[in-house]
């Protein structure tokens, strides 16, 4: 790896480029839920599972559920932080013949409907093969806010990151809880967005065990950036969002909601059945005393 890959800016020039414009759609998101106590929910579905018409119906749902940014995952043929839940809807997706290029339509179609906070998982091959500038000029024209590349660390994501600066579109880190503090620092300091902090070491749909440990980190990570933290892997149930909730500004739950895509995929009330367990995760982090989302 890289330490200053080309492209790559300073942490100064970054900050006054990033404080001189307009909040996007994630920064506004996350600025009216911190004036009303409230923390993110950050729902990922794999986009085009079980098809982009399917996709579009849950973004919607997922949004009137209690949703407050979604994540799209764009899949891939070798997803390597992915568990076998999340491989699976991938190789649904791309069996329905869901590519990058479809799926920023599809994200076209539903800005005429819906201003929610969209944030697209990709891995670093897909974005390369459209090209860094195509890719981030499109995802933006589109209505995309951000995008996490897992498989592409800060210390090399210079080209990607100028020319997203550039553009407006967010790019989010992921820390593990293995990282040193000079790493957690440069992390903390590059995201834009949120800070999405991985909360085990492992791949997707593993089982949150050590949450003071995640409490402990969020803590150094919030010393080192105002951005807000958002907490995934591992959170599977009502009773686990909540507890994390209680740590981070976003609770991310991605692989038990695409568990229930996958169970349901053929029940013509897909977007509902999935609503209905978005609803119990909202309601678990709602502030005490808040009504949950009808």
């Amino acid at each position: 790896m890289t330490s200053n890959p080309p492209g790559h800016r300073t942490d100064a020039s970054r900050v006054t480029r990033h404080a001189s414009r307009a909040p996007n759609r994630l920064e506004r998101k996350f600025g009216d839920l911190r004036a009303k106590g409230e923390k993110a929910l950050i729902a990922y579905i794999m986009a085009g599972d079980p098809s982009l018409h399917e996709t579009e119906a849950l973004v919607l749902q997922l949004e009137q559920s209690g949703a407050d940014i979604i994540e799209l995952g764009v899949p891939f043929s070798d997803p390597i932080a992915d568990g076998p839940v999340i491989q699976k809807a991938a190789e649904r997706a791309l069996r329905s013949g869901t590519s990058l290029r479809k799926i920023l339509q599809t994200v076209a179609s539903l800005r005429s409907k819906t201003q929610i906070p969209l944030v697209l998982m990709a891995y670093y091959n897909t974005i390369y093969a459209l090209g860094e500038a195509a890719f981030c000029k499109r995802a933006v024209e589109a209505g995309v806010d951000g995008v996490i590349v897992p498989d592409m660390p800060p210390e090399e994501a210079g080209p990607l990151e100028a020319v997203a600066e550039q553009t407006g579109l967010q790019t989010i880190f992921l820390l593990a809880p293995t990282s040193t503090p000079a790493r957690r620092t440069v992390v903390a300091r590059r995201s834009r967005g949120f800070l999405y902090y991985v909360s085990l070491t492992g791949i997707t749909g593993a089982k949150l065990t050590n949450l003071a440990e995640v409490r402990r980190n969020v803590a150094k990570i919030r010393r080192a950036t105002d951005v807000p933290v958002a907490v995934g892997f591992g959170i599977a149930t009502p009773q686990d969002a909540a507890q994390v909730a209680g740590i981070a500004d976003g609770v991310i739950v991605g692989s038990a909601i695409v568990r229930q895509v996958g169970e349901h995929q053929h029940d013509p009330g897909l977007p509902e059945r999935v609503g209905r367990f978005v609803r119990s995760l909202k309601a678990a982090i709602a502030p005490s005393g808040a009504s949950s989302t009808a």
